[in-house]
């Protein structure tokens, strides 16, 4: 079985996941814009996995947005995401909340009629290795 790590940004979360990511979508709603504050979110889909808070589990909220199935776990302290459990069993773990690598590629782009339209083309983008000087 296969173990993998995370924590928020402050690590003041830590938590660890026990088993096997069945998917990893790149989510381009309007939801997960306004939530990443980004042209989309990177969340790893496990059926069966097991999630275990290892430090700070009281400090983790959980908004869901009235009125649908789009909710968010974050770290009350920093914002950072975090993992969830849905009701149907399902762990939804956002890919950058992991310490741990990953050698899961995404598995698609979904709501693509929602994306932004500056999320396109990034790949003639120039590219730095930090701050352009």
């Amino acid at each position: 079985m296969t173990l993998h790590s995370g924590s928020c940004l402050c690590g003041t979360v830590t938590f660890k996941l026990e088993g096997e990511f069945n998917a990893f979508y790149l989510c381009y709603c309007h939801y997960c814009q306004k939530d990443t504050g980004s042209a989309h979110a990177a969340n790893l889909f496990a059926q069966s996995a097991q999630l275990t808070w290892l430090t700070g589990e009281s400090e983790v909220n959980t908004f869901t947005l009235p009125g649908t199935r789009h909710c968010k776990s974050f770290c009350k302290h920093c914002g950072s995401a975090l993992p969830r459990v849905e009701m149907s069993g399902v762990t939804i773990v956002p890919v950058g909340c992991l310490d741990s690598e990953i050698s899961l590629k995404p598995t698609a782009r979904i709501f693509m009629r929602s994306r932004a339209s500056w999320a396109e083309g990034f790949e003639t983008i120039p590219k730095f290795d930090g701050l352009p000087k």
